[in-house]
C-alpha cells in the first residue's frame, strides 16, 4: 500500500469518518495520497483522526457536520470545495443504529435511522454532484451491509442498507454520462464500535459476539476496518474506471 499513490492530487470526502470504517476508509485514502476531508459529526472528534493523518504524513482536515441535515451538508460541502478547490471522491459511511424488534420499535428510533443512513447519502450525493457533474469526474462509494437482506431487530437500519443499495444503482444510471461512478460497499460483521454496541444489546460480550460471527463465517474470523477500507479505495480509484452501479459484499464468504 505504502508505493500506490492512486489519490494523488485528489480531493476525498468520507463521512462518518471520525471512527471504525470511516476513520480507516480516511487514513487508507490519504495513504495513498489524498487531501481528505474528514467530516464527523463533531468537528473535534473528527479533528483527532485528521491529526493521526497528518501526522503520518498525510493531508487531512475536519469538519464537523449534521450529514443528516440539508442545510449543513450545503454549507460544509461549500466550505470543502472553497478550500481546497474540487472534489473528485465521495465515501458515504455516516450511519447508527436503533436496534429494536418492529414491536418495540419506536417511530423516533425508525426515523433517526432512516434520517442518518439514508437520507444523509442522498443529501451529500446531492451536493457533490453539483460539483463532479461540471469537471466530468467523480467517485461515489456508498455504504450498505449485509442486513440489507434481512436481520432481526434491525427493520430500520435493514431497509436503509437495501435503500441505499437502490439509490446507488439509481445513481450511476443518472451520472455515468458525466463519468461520474457511483457503486456500494456491503460489509458483514465489522470488529467496530458499533458491533460492539450490539454485543451489548444482546447481552453479550464484544469477544463472544465476534466469535459467534466467526463461527458462521467461511473464513472462521471477522472483518476489520482496514478490510473494508481497502475495497473502497479500489471504488474510488481508476483501477475501478469502468465499474458502476454495483454492491460489493465484502463478509468473509458468508452466503
Amino acid at each position: 500500500m505504502a508505493d500506490l499513490q492512486r489519490f494523488s492530487g485528489r480531493v476525498a470526502v468520507v463521512t462518518g469518518a471520525a471512527r471504525g470504517i470511516g476513520a480507516a476508509t480516511a487514513r487508507r485514502l490519504a495513504a495513498e495520497g489524498a487531501t481528505v476531508a474528514v467530516v464527523g459529526l463533531r468537528e473535534d472528534t473528527a479533528k483527532l483522526v485528521a491529526a493521526d493523518i497528518t501526522a503520518d504524513g498525510g493531508s487531512a482536515c475536519a469538519y464537523g457536520a449534521d450529514v443528516s441535515d440539508r442545510d449543513e451538508v450545503a454549507a460544509v460541502f461549500d466550505r470543502i470545495v472553497a478550500e481546497h478547490g474540487k472534489l473528485d471522491v465521495l465515501v458515504n459511511n455516516a450511519g447508527i443504529t436503533r436496534d429494536n424488534l418492529l414491536f418495540k420499535m419506536s417511530y423516533d428510533d425508525w426515523d433517526a435511522v432512516l434520517r442518518t443512513n439514508l437520507t444523509s447519502t442522498f443529501l451529500c450525493c446531492h451536493a457533490a454532484q453539483k460539483h463532479m457533474v461540471p469537471a466530468r469526474y467523480g467517485k461515489i462509494v456508498n455504504l450498505s451491509s449485509r442486513s440489507s437482506f434481512g436481520a432481526r431487530g434491525q427493520a430500520n437500519y435493514a431497509a436503509t442498507k437495501a435503500g441505499i443499495q437502490g439509490l446507488t444503482a439509481t445513481l450511476a444510471i443518472e451520472l455515468g454520462p458525466f463519468n461520474v461512478t457511483v457503486n456500494a460497499v456491503a460489509p458483514g460483521y465489522v470488529a467496530t464500535g458499533m458491533t460492539e454496541a450490539t454485543a451489548r444489546r444482546v447481552g453479550v460480550t464484544p469477544e463472544e459476539h465476534q466469535q459467534q460471527a466467526a463461527d458462521r463465517t467461511p473464513l472462521r474470523r471477522v472483518g476489520q476496518p482496514v478490510e473494508i477500507a481497502a475495497v473502497i479505495a479500489f471504488l474510488a480509484s481508476d483501477d475501478a474506471s469502468y465499474v458502476s452501479g454495483q454492491t460489493l459484499y465484502v463478509n468473509g464468504g458468508a452466503r
